[in-house]
């Protein structure tokens, strides 16, 4: 997907998030470990629930931050599943599922970070930040739960 604006950005943070979670539900369902399964379970279900969250951004955001080009400064890398998700997650233990779910989660901080850097339009800035909010928000939420988990 060609990323040009700030909708199409949005569009595209979205699908990463559902072809994250496909992915994470495809290995559920073949790993071969109970608490992997279960660790793959919750991150899919939280890609699915980021992925609704992304949406009601789309949804409710101002039309001019919405139009707003990127494409003049995205030089920053895009995100990308493959560089995170070589491996299949049916392969993986606890910690490199974790490991490889935070890097996608911080690939998508960073570019957030760099655009708004970036960003010259208020509304642009606003829908921004409030984008790298809830990444970095729901990141932290993962760590926290997926320690959790790690400590049963």
């Amino acid at each position: 997907m060609k990323v040009k604006t700030i909708s199409d950005l949005i569009d595209w943070t979205r699908l990463m998030h559902r072809q994250l979670g496909e992915r994470l539900t495809t290995g559920s369902a073949l790993h071969d470990q109970e608490m992997a399964r279960m660790l793959l379970s919750y991150l899919a279900d939280h890609e699915a629930a980021l992925e609704k969250i992304i949406e009601g951004f789309e949804q409710r955001a101002d039309l001019s931050a919405l139009n707003t080009w990127v494409y003049d400064y995205l030089s920053h890398e895009q995100i990308d599943l493959k560089r995170s998700c070589d491996v299949p997650f049916e392969k993986m233990n606890f910690n490199e599922i974790c490991l490889t779910v935070f890097d996608v989660h911080n690939q998508a901080i960073d570019l957030y970070r760099d655009l708004l850097r970036r960003a010259d339009i208020p509304e642009a800035k606003e829908l921004l930040q409030a984008l790298l909010a809830m990444e970095e928000h729901e990141t932290m939420r993962i760590a926290q739960q997926t320690g959790r988990m790690q400590d049963l």
